[in-house]
């Protein structure tokens, strides 16, 4: 299910957007009677929704109002210009891994690999043109799974002809012997470890402003302008 920006019942207090690349998320957990643990005061005894961006995975806090319902995986935009005019009254944002609900953690992977899957053509592109970090290690031994042996064999596929999906470079791979399976979960953990940060390299997060040492490989910006 997805809602579209539409004219539904309007509200005064619109909140702000800082720092949210997303205009879509799939929502993780709705809380109707708030969430009592957050350190966001107001958010205590109000109905909330916490969502991860669609694009940049950007973890958000929505308040909502009464009677609303949301299921999770659900899409919903969230641009600026529809807060305060939908189903969605403020938005809090970035806000932190160890922000999210329990619910929310346990969702997260399947809702992460979901989003990958359905945009796959996109994200099979991270096979296709992501290149060494190092001259010892290359960006694709981050993702979970992925060793020298693998990374070689990938590396020799994508030379004699790009990858168009994860099922055909889960196939080829297949055929040379190397099995990887749910490509789409390999790198839904890996984004989730980013998220949870220390990392020293990030391919997909943007580091948090006090891990100075971090280098951020904007994997996500490469491939959605390729």
């Amino acid at each position: 299910m997805y809602r579209e920006p539409g004219e539904d019942r309007p509200f005064r207090h619109p909140g702000r957007r800082r720092e949210i690349p997303d205009d879509t998320a799939a929502i993780l957990d709705y809380l109707p009677q708030g969430n009592p643990f957050d350190r966001h005061v107001e958010h205590r005894r109000t109905p909330l929704a916490q969502a991860v961006g669609t694009r940049y995975f950007t973890l958000v806090e929505l308040v909502v109002p009464e009677g609303e319902q949301f299921d999770v995986g659900e899409k919903i935009y969230i641009g600026p210009d529809y807060i305060g005019r939908g189903p969605i009254k403020s938005i809090t944002g970035p806000i932190e891994y160890t922000d999210l609900t329990s619910v929310s953690k346990s969702n997260l992977p399947a809702v992460l690999a979901n989003i990958i899957k359905e945009n796959e053509q996109i994200f099979v592109k991270i096979f296709n043109i992501s290149g060494p970090i190092t001259l010892r290690m290359h960006s694709l031994e981050l993702l979970p799974g992925i060793g020298k042996r693998t990374l070689n064999i990938i590396l020799e596929e994508r030379k004699k002809a790009p990858f168009k999906s994860l099922k055909e470079l889960e196939e080829r791979l297949s055929l040379r012997g190397v099995k990887l399976h749910g490509v789409e979960s390999i790198i839904a953990s890996r984004i989730i470890k980013e998220m949870e940060g220390g990392e020293r390299y990030y391919l997909f997060i943007k580091p948090k402003i006090y891990e100075k040492d971090a280098i951020y490989l904007r994997l996500l910006d490469a491939i959605y302008s390729v």
